[in-house]
């Protein structure tokens, strides 16, 4: 596997491939890599020549500088995973290599998508998400980049960038990877205590229901069922449930056949935040 640290060197490999009609697959990670990101990997494998995952905690998307702080970084052990996936190309650039001198975010405009659920909880994270997926498709020209589903509102807005900003690049989701209990993978997974880590699996188990209860009942009444499970539960605080249009998540209020719907979640266990969603049937 190539590793590369800096811009000009990864867009002269970029080129001399391309040169040679090679089609590239790309995965942008932050890092603390698990399965879920191996899934993606094996994905991008299947259909292009080289594969290339950046590895790169990003700044300017944390609202939160302890957040930040505590991201866990473990580059060796990243390595040694993709290595192991037979990952073609390792970028992994510094701050200063993506920014210089200005760790800002560039403004964006993704057609409302932004002041949804995540939007509304974490200020100008999704500025940040823009920025620096923007700069990473402009140094990586991929053909196809893959994300994984958990981040399904990140996963729109991305493909909402790349229609307004004419990037030559094909978007492709993901399925959500889980633990065997049904826990979405997450790199913020390994920071749960014992306790918390085994009252997680909740969160699916509860989405779960959703679906089957979004056959018979309504959205309103769905989610009040949720927030009464999360008030009575111990150790998980529901910081926001809603079922949302997948195209433009945006809340409902009545059920359209034409319409594809999906149920998003975020809870704290603990001070640790997890995520999750899943696709409702009408």
């Amino acid at each position: 596997m190539k590793i590369f640290t800096t811009i000009p060197d990864l867009k002269s490999y970029v080129s001399t491939q391309k040169a040679e009609n090679k089609t590239i697959g790309f995965v942008p990670t932050m890092g603390a890599l698990h399965q879920g990101h191996l899934s993606l990997i094996k994905k991008a494998k299947q259909k292009n020549d080289i594969v290339i995952v950046s590895i790169f905690v990003n700044p300017t998307q944390f609202d939160n500088t302890e957040d930040l702080k505590k991201y866990p970084k473990t580059l060796e052990n990243d390595t040694k995973l993709l290595e192991s996936v037979s990952c073609n190309v390792l970028f992994s650039p510094s701050v200063k290599e993506m920014y210089s001198n200005n760790i800002s975010s560039e403004k964006f405009d993704f057609d409302g998508l932004e002041h949804q659920m995540e939007g509304k909880f974490r200020d100008g994270h999704f500025n940040g998400v823009g920025t620096i997926v923007k700069t990473l498709f402009e140094i990586v020209t991929p053909n196809k980049a893959y994300f994984g589903q958990k981040d399904f509102q990140q996963l729109q807005i991305v493909k909402k960038m790349v229609e307004k900003h004419h990037l030559n690049v094909k978007i492709k989701g993901c399925d959500i990877f889980r633990e065997d209990d049904g826990l979405a993978m997450s790199s913020r997974n390994t920071r749960l205590s014992k306790e918390h880590r085994n009252a997680a699996p909740f969160i699916y188990k509860t989405l779960k229901k959703v679906r089957k209860k979004f056959g018979t009942e309504n959205a309103t009444k769905v989610t009040e069922w949720v927030e009464k499970q999360f008030k009575k539960h111990p150790l998980l605080d529901l910081e926001y449930f809603t079922i949302a249009d997948e195209k433009s998540l945006e809340t409902i209020k009545n059920k359209e056949s034409s319409k594809k719907y999906r149920a998003f979640i975020a809870v704290f266990a603990g001070n640790i935040r997890l995520i999750d969603n899943i696709q409702l049937k009408n």
